[in-house]
C-alpha cells in the first residue's frame, strides 16, 4: 500500500512523512524532491526559469511516474500537487493507495511560513505578516475542494510529529 499525504505548504508533510517512514520501516518519497532530482535544479529555479504552469505539468508527469513505479512507500506531494492537472483524480483512481490530509489551521500555517518564506517561491514576495495570511486564506479556500477528498483528516495543529504519525497508524492498520 502506498500512503500519500497531502496538505499546504508547511503543514508538515516532509516532517511528518520521514518520521512516518521510519515507524512503519517504509521507504519515503518528498514529490519536490524527486522533481528537483529529475529537473537538476531547485524548485524555486523552476518556477523563475519556467513559471507556475511548467512547474505543474513536470509535477503531474513526476506523480504518474512515482505511483506507476514504486509500492509500498510514503509519499509527500506538494502543498498545490493535488489541485492541478487532474492529479486528484489519478489519486482517487490507484488501487492500494491511501491518501492523508494533514489539515492545518490558517493561523498556524502563518507562523510556520512567515519564518520560512524566502525558501518558498509562492510566497517569497509579500512583505507582511497579513499579507502572507490573506494569502495562505485565499489559497486554503481554492485548495481545500481537492484537500478534503483524501481518504482521511487529521489536524495538526498543537500536536507533535509522533502524536500525528500514531493517529495515522491507528487509522490505517
Amino acid at each position: 500500500m502506498n500512503i500519500v499525504l497531502m496538505g499546504y505548504m508547511g503543514s508538515g508533510k516532509s516532517l511528518i512523512g520521514s518520521d512516518l517512514s521510519k515507524k512503519m520501516e517504509m521507504d519515503y518519497l518528498d514529490l519536490d524532491d524527486y522533481i528537483e532530482n529529475q529537473e537538476k535544479k531547485s524548485i524555486s529555479a523552476i518556477f523563475k526559469d519556467h513559471g507556475e504552469i511548467y512547474f505543474r505539468k513536470k509535477e503531474s508527469l513526476y506523480l504518474n511516474e512515482v505511483l506507476n513505479t514504486y509500492t509500498d512507500i510514503i509519499i509527500s506531494l506538494g502543498g498545490g500537487t493535488p489541485c492541478f492537472a487532474g492529479n486528484i483524480e489519478m489519486l482517487k483512481n490507484k488501487n492500494h493507495l491511501k491518501s492523508i490530509y494533514l489539515q492545518t489551521s490558517l493561523d498556524e500555517l502563518t507562523q510556520r511560513l512567515f519564518q520560512e518564506k524566502s525558501k518558498r517561491p509562492l510566497i517569497a514576495h509579500l512583505e507582511s505578516f497579513e499579507d502572507l495570511k490573506d494569502f495562505i486564506r485565499k489559497h486554503i479556500f481554492e485548495r481545500s475542494y481537492y484537500y478534503n477528498q483524501a481518504d482521511f483528516k487529521i489536524t495538526t495543529d498543537k500536536k507533535k510529529v509522533d502524536q500525528i504519525t500514531e493517529e495515522i497508524t491507528s487509522l490505517l492498520f
